[in-house]
């Protein structure tokens, strides 16, 4: 038996929270349930103690947060605006209660929960407030939003994957980097002291590390200043229309293979949820393609809503496209043929989240031992630098 705290609120929109003991997560929802109550979050202790109830209560303003909570407030019955009046209650963030306040306000003023969302895109994005407006448009919000809440969850899944597989590549790049810094500013001028002491001539490579050492010692600011104004030129060129998709092209080419299954992944599940929720095919192709981020094969795409405006469906654009994997396209012309092409899209997504999950292991294993290949290059080249001028000083062969 574990331990469970919980959140929960009662028809009438009172929050309370407390313990309960259940086997696993289902018992303990049941039993919260046959209180009377409608179970909110439930949380196991000894899974994430500290950090669990601190990511808890970090996360009310999240958007998947909200659409979790609200999913399952309007599945229990309650009406629109009471669920939206107790999430408002319950919010910690305070400009997320602003949002949902002003949502609020618009949907007692006789405007549609989707008109409402609309008005804060930084929030809610097009995709989501299509979906919603699907979902009150065929009188299913409740399930839309439960769509939407496993869309989101396994978004920020594989989101969350490609993040943490990166963080040790980042800190290995910070450490080596900061260690060169360390051995230029402060360790190789102290030896320069002892060489011009000798007055001996100094092999190439110690005068050209000295150089580089004195100059990043005098001039540090100027070579910063440089590394700014050079990051701020690459971010500009890279937001315009050319340098973006030039970018993109050099992006393809050096790792063409995550961002593909990447790509592939999020469209299909992005096509395929909105499909499920009821939303028109071609408006959901558009949304779908909204969502592709690399402008190369976003404008591949461009052809798919003609295509499918022709009545070609969606495989055979799709192939003459020539943007997505070629088992990708055979799955979606499957299920295009047998009428279950939403069903299919959201399987591709699984098995490409799966592959790009293996893809990105790939690349980081790979990633790794180059970053510490060219750091102890660097770091061997400075060692002996500094090796052969003692050698050369001493009259010792090297």
């Amino acid at each position: 038996m574990s331990l469970f705290s919980y959140r929960a609120t009662t028809m009438e929109g009172e929050v309370i929270e407390g313990v309960i003991e259940a086997t696993d997560e289902k018992v303990a929802i049941e039993r919260i349930k046959n209180t009377g109550v409608i179970p909110l979050k439930i949380v196991a202790p000894e899974e994430g103690g500290l950090k669990a109830r601190i990511g808890f209560r970090r996360s009310k303003g999240d958007l998947l947060t909200f659409t979790t909570e609200l999913s399952v407030l309007l599945s229990a019955g309650l009406p629109l605006d009471r669920s939206l009046n107790i999430l408002s209650e319950l919010s910690e963030s305070k400009a997320m209660k602003e949002i949902v306040d002003s949502v609020l306000k618009s949907i007692r003023e006789g405007g549609s929960f989707s008109e409402a969302l609309q008005k804060h895109p930084k929030t809610f994005p097009r995709l989501y407030v299509n979906m919603i407006r699907a979902g009150e448009t065929g009188g299913v919000l409740d399930v839309v939003l439960d769509k939407l809440n496993e869309f989101l969850e396994s978004t920020k899944e594989l989101k969350d994957h490609v993040v943490s597989a990166m963080i040790y590549p980042a800190i290995l790049f910070f450490v080596g980097g900061i260690s060169i810094i360390i051995l230029l500013i402060f360790v190789v001028p102290r030896f320069s002291v002892i060489f011009s002491e000798f007055g001996s001539a100094l092999p190439v490579t110690t005068r050209v590390l000295l150089g580089v050492s004195n100059f990043m010692k005098i001039y540090w600011w100027a070579g910063l200043s440089v590394v700014i104004a050079l990051w701020i030129i690459a971010q500009s060129y890279i937001r315009s229309t050319t340098g973006r998709l030039q970018w993109d092209t050099l992006k393809l080419k050096l790792v063409g293979d995550v961002v593909r299954k990447l790509e592939t992944a999020r469209f299909c599940r992005t096509l395929g949820t909105l499909l499920k929720s009821g939303v028109s095919f071609l408006q959901a192709l558009n949304n779908a393609k909204d969502v592709i981020s690399n402008q190369v094969i976003a404008v591949g795409l461009d052809g798919v809503a003609k295509g499918a405006k022709e009545g070609k469906g969606i495989a055979a654009p799709l192939s003459e496209a020539n943007v997505f994997p070629p088992l990708a396209l055979s799955m979606i012309k499957v299920g295009e043929e047998t009428g279950q092409l939403d069903t299919m899209l959201l399987k591709v997504a699984t098995a490409y989240e799966k592959s790009l999950r293996e893809a990105v292991k790939r690349f980081v294993s790979f990633l790794e031992p180059i970053m510490i290949l060219i750091m102890g290059l660097v770091i061997g080249f400075i060692i002996i630098s500094i090796l052969l001028s003692v050698f050369s000083i001493m009259d010792l062969p090297f």
